[in-house]
């Protein structure tokens, strides 16, 4: 942790937004050593002030996009900034050499979040997941560490972020709902005879077979994506393993969760409970543990258990 006391204060807002907001990431970031969770804390921390900017829009949401990558560009140029999360940013970018593009790329997605309201296909959805997720995993690269060049882990690392996305997108199709948005292609919703007219109304009563089906179809199309994705895990420094295969583990459970409850995402919000999250992660830290004494590394806490997410 920096030693700077303003520093130190910045990294621990971030690390409390995430703790409050990211509860299932938060748990597996507790799996890295210690040095690096502040830099993990410091992404989150961003992509939050633009994800509360576009789900909860004041009377200017493109403004207030707009100052944000203002106040990004002025932070990166400085190295600080007076907003504790950007100080925190402007410090792992730095620390890490994150490049800074990947920020733009992140910005343009959620400017898209502000005008577009449905996607007609995967392609289309891609163009979005890119700059929502895929970036983020790119972003982390630096971060956790790699045992070859990192252009030979970026596929995968992407494709994890896109497989996170699609799970959340499976998870919040009500919530999405409620804010205009329907994040499923509509052509996949289509060979099923769903649209956003029948999702809607599926909201209002529930038990309507061809969204479930349809929803069946794009739970098994984001489990190929992770499939596609774990082999990754293997490319990154073996201290940082276990925390990202923990998370695709936590976050392939939701799918689970959705499996069980009929692949009815409208009516209820798949929940892992906390004590499967715990019995997912206990795996984990005995991996942590095999890794930081091979490596040499301090002693190992046991993660607290974290509320549900």
């Amino acid at each position: 942790m920096p030693v700077d006391p303003e520093l130190h204060a910045a990294y621990q807002a971030c690390k409390r937004i995430n703790a409050r907001h990211g509860r299932t990431y938060f748990l597996a970031t507790r799996l890295l050593p210690p040095a690096r969770r502040p830099a993990v804390h410091a992404l989150y921390g961003f992509a939050r002030l633009a994800d509360e900017i576009v789900d909860d829009p004041g009377p200017d949401p493109v403004a207030a996009l707009d100052a944000l990558a203002a106040d990004l560009r002025a932070a990166l140029a400085a190295g600080t900034h007076a907003t504790p999360v950007l100080a925190a940013l402007a410090d792992t970018v730095r620390g890490y050499a994150i490049d800074p593009a990947l920020f733009q790329a992140f910005l343009r997605s959620m400017r898209m979040d502000l005008t577009v309201t449905d996607y007609p296909d995967l392609a289309a959805l891609a163009e979005y997941t890119h700059g929502s997720a895929e970036v983020i995993g790119l972003m982390m690269l630096p971060v956790l560490g790699t045992v070859g060049p990192v252009a030979d882990a970026e596929p995968a690392a992407a494709a994890l972020g896109e497989a996170f996305q699609l799970t959340n997108f499976l998870r919040d199709v009500g919530e999405d709902l409620d804010r205009g948005r329907v994040y499923l292609p509509a052509d996949h919703l289509a060979a099923f005879g769903v649209d956003r007219q029948r999702l809607l109304a599926t909201r209002a009563v529930g038990g309507d077979r061809p969204v479930r089906r349809a929803v069946a179809h794009l739970v098994a199309h984001t489990r190929a994506v992770y499939r596609a994705a774990l082999p990754g895990i293997a490319l990154l420094d073996p201290v940082a393993r276990p925390c990202v295969d923990t998370a695709a583990r936590l976050y392939a459970r939701i799918l689970d969760e959705i499996a069980a409850a009929g692949y009815d995402v409208l009516t209820r919000r798949a929940v892992v409970p906390r004590r499967r999250r715990l019995a997912v992660a206990a795996p984990g830290l005995a991996r942590v543990v095999a890794a930081r004494v091979a490596a040499g590394t301090g002693p190992v806490r046991t993660p607290a258990p974290a509320p549900a997410a």
